[in-house]
């Protein structure tokens, strides 16, 4: 990952030990600055923040679904928009919460300043739609800090080094706001959103999931990996390699959510500490594929040139010089998979394919399972038990995933949450 870095040339704008001591960032997410109401609520618990002794900085969303409306529109207008014209558009609405905000924000006697990604500092890559943060230079919210003023920054965006706007993709609040945190080594960040922490499972189908207090950076790797939601797998990418902590918590709530952070490893780690589950993917089996050096390798290439997002992968057994390679992407880029299993450049010998979205992925997470034999055991017994087939298998250290069903997904992730234990009393 590129190093972030506050970009200054004089060294008056490096933040004062002080100030950076009781540096916080905090990252408001659509519901939380949804109505004008709920951005006059985020307004008093910034003004709370700062009546603590804090220096703040924000990062927001667009409200509520103000974003797939500003998507509805452009695609009234062309179904093949412009990269470049397409972030731009969609850039909108994150400024239009940091304005909303900075004059709530006001109306409390709390001296607040707006900034754009660009104006922010985040510099990015020159890829429209997922952009990646190479540098952050963050001279003017230094600036901005020693005057006490509270930085409202627009999340999800950036500016290239071509000078162009960039949108960072899925997730791009979260990353935003940690990319801060890391560049201006702030004490901690705090994501806010509409639930009160991370979950063992998902709540809306586990009702004795119970939050986790306390998550190592990679446990929630795994978890943001493998369908958990809360927060976004860059962000925690970001967290990881700069420790920076993490507090997911509730914008509706003061209670303490759930801290992410350099955990070391003792006797009381529970072997597993979360079920999580992810629908959103399709299968594709490539069939009568030559089972010879270099094969695998142009097949998978040609997929990465396209950028597409492989997750799992699983070779079989290779039958008179051939095999069957099977392998999951995001439903979403089901379309683009295709074309380049059909392009004619990609054809090997009389190689074919085919789809499969009735799938769904279940997954067991935990720090614990590096050193407890029988998590795996445990979970294909417990899966055979309940009647579900296990399609396919990938694993890590503190890992272990399985792609099933989909209209079993629910019912594994039930039953093996509760026995790992997992239920809340």
């Amino acid at each position: 990952m590129p190093v972030i870095f506050i970009s200054v040339s004089t060294p008056q704008f490096f933040l004062d030990e002080q100030i950076r001591a009781q540096l916080v960032v905090q990252k408001y997410g659509g519901t939380s600055v949804g109505t004008p109401e709920r951005i006059k609520a985020v307004a008093e618990n910034i003004a709370a923040t700062v009546k603590r002794g804090h220096s703040v900085v924000v990062v927001v969303s667009a409200m509520g679904a103000s974003t797939d409306e500003l998507i509805d529109l452009a695609d009234k207008i062309s179904k093949n928009p412009p990269g470049r014209e397409m972030d731009m558009l969609l850039t909108a609405g994150e400024r239009i919460s940091m304005a909303l905000l900075c004059m709530a924000l006001h109306e409390l006697d709390v001296e607040a300043m707006s900034f754009t990604g660009s104006q922010a500092g985040i510099i990015t890559d020159t890829s429209h739609g997922r952009a990646k943060i190479v540098e952050v230079r963050a001279k003017r919210l230094c600036e901005a800090l020693e005057k006490n003023q509270v930085c409202v920054v627009a999340g999800f965006q950036g500016v290239s080094s071509s000078a162009s706007v960039t949108t960072l993709g899925r997730g791009g609040s979260d990353t935003t706001a940690v990319a801060l945190a890391a560049a201006l080594k702030a004490s901690a960040c705090e994501i806010y959103t509409d639930v009160s922490g991370v979950y063992s499972a998902d709540p809306r189908i586990v009702d004795k999931a119970k939050k986790l207090s306390n998550l190592s950076y990679d446990e929630m790797l795994e978890i943001a990996a493998t369908g958990g939601r809360v927060l976004a797998l860059r962000a925690v990418e970001f967290a990881r390699n700069f420790g920076v902590p993490v507090h997911v918590r509730s914008s509706f709530s003061p209670e303490t959510g759930t801290w992410i952070r350099d955990e070391e490893s003792n006797m009381e780690d529970p072997v597993v500490s979360a079920v999580t589950h992810d629908t959103s993917e399709v299968k594709f089996t490539l069939e009568r594929v030559p089972d010879e050096p270099g094969v695998a390798a142009k097949i998978f290439r040609a997929l990465s040139d396209e950028k597409l997002n492989i997750d799992m992968i699983v070779q079989n057994i290779s039958t008179d010089g051939l095999t069957d390679i099977s392998f999951t992407v995001p439903a979403d880029e089901r379309i683009k998979t295709i074309a380049v299993l059909e392009d004619e450049a990609f054809e090997t010998g009389s190689m074919g394919y085919q789809s499969n979205e009735n799938v769904g992925r279940i997954s067991v997470v935990g720090a614990g399972m590096k050193s407890n034999p029988g998590v795996a055991a445990t979970m294909f017994e417990v899966l055979a038990s309940q009647d579900i087939n296990i399609q396919m298998i990938s694993t890590s250290s503190i890992r272990i995933s399985v792609v099933v069903a989909k209209e079993d997904v629910e019912r594994g992730v039930v039953a093996l949450h509760s026995a790992y234990g997992l239920d809340s009393e």
